[in-house]
């Protein structure tokens, strides 16, 4: 049995933001050790995933969960190892993807846990492998279903899930174009994941070029981002498109509606006379029974050299509520991960 240090730091919410978040809204907390009792274990975080949705469980307004109670430690993946163990079917020094959360130690009875063995980065459970993966995967597969031939359009292409949902659809004979912020991102999509285009969002000339690259329009357009680009997107939708909908980053700051066109009126509208099929899915909630087929699937890949991924990773636990501020202003450059614990 490892010796363990006498406190564990935990990231708790500080305050509810008002639009961005702050560093204001967070507050690092030391507290006693946990100690675990029969049947349970002493989880030790290695790796923490920062994902957009976290800023919705930020807000107490209604949505499809929970908000993060304020003095809660705030959510998020891990990947942890056991340190002890009074648990039957777990040993020490196991390797989990769990959910502690923000905190360099967490107590668990193994609900929920799966055991992680033989990932040479373990790391990729929180990003290719996990949540990232699995929505782009089930997103696009189930809801999008390219066809060899077709235009997908990828909204934050460089990202942990847009990066992921073009490279499947290239699997599948697709022509993929991205939308990313910046050159150096927009590169990496073409060079090294093998994207046919990618269009940098911040272009002032942004929907001609958009326009350009999708001249037989759009069929699949994988959104994840919302405002601007979606309004771009729009009117470049052939008959019968499908838009997975799995994030509306843009809009998880606001405080208000949005300048601009009646959106919703042009929306649907276009939903209506190009018989467009829109919609949104919470990837756990809709797919968790099928997170095998998907484990098995892209492990194939990602062995084969079909699939690569990107990751952003962040030193030290006390720095994650800037890398989730910078998350949100799409400061990251591929699946922002915070390494909280060495291995």
């Amino acid at each position: 049995m490892s010796q363990s240090p006498s406190m564990n730091r935990s990231i708790v919410l500080q305050s509810r933001p008002h639009g961005a978040p702050t560093d204001a809204n967070f507050s690092l907390q030391e507290s006693a050790m946990p100690v675990p009792q029969d049947g349970q274990m002493l989880l030790r975080t290695l790796y923490l995933s920062l994902d957009p949705y976290m800023r919705g469980r930020m807000s107490d307004a209604a949505s499809y969960a929970a908000p993060v109670a304020l003095g809660a430690t705030m959510i998020g993946a891990t990947v942890a190892r056991v340190e002890t163990s009074r648990h039957p079917d777990f040993s020490v020094g196991e390797l989990v993807l769990g959910f502690n959360g923000w905190q360099d130690y967490a107590l668990s009875d193994g609900t929920g846990l799966r055991k992680l063995a033989g990932l040479a980065h373990p790391s990729s459970a929180l990003g290719v492998l996990g949540m990232p993966g699995f929505t782009a995967y089930m997103g696009l597969l189930d809801i999008g279903q390219p066809q060899a031939g077709e235009t997908v359009v990828v909204a934050a292409a460089s990202g942990a899930v847009g990066s992921v949902v073009g490279q499947i659809a290239k699997l599948k004979g697709c022509r993929v174009v991205g939308v990313a912020g910046g050159a150096e991102k927009c590169r990496y999509v073409v060079e090294e994941l093998g994207f046919d285009a990618c269009i940098d969002h911040r272009s002032p000339d942004f929907a001609a070029q958009l326009g350009a690259a999708c001249a037989k329009g759009i069929d699949v357009y994988f959104e994840n981002v919302g405002g601007a680009v979606f309004d771009a997107v729009l009117p470049l939708l052939n008959a019968r498109a499908r838009v997975p909908l799995c994030g509306m980053i843009a809009d998880y700051n606001a405080t208000g509606l949005p300048a601009g066109p009646d959106r919703l009126r042009v929306l649907t509208r276009a939903l209506l006379t190009k018989r467009i099929k829109m919609q949104g899915f919470i990837i756990f909630d809709d797919y968790g029974d099928r997170y095998g087929e998907f484990f098995a699937q892209m492990s194939q890949w990602l062995s084969a050299g079909k699939i690569k991924f990107r990751e952003d990773i962040v030193d030290g636990l006390e720095n994650a509520p800037q890398a989730f501020i910078g998350l949100l202003e799409g400061k990251n450059f591929g699946k922002l991960v915070i390494r909280v614990g060495a291995d």
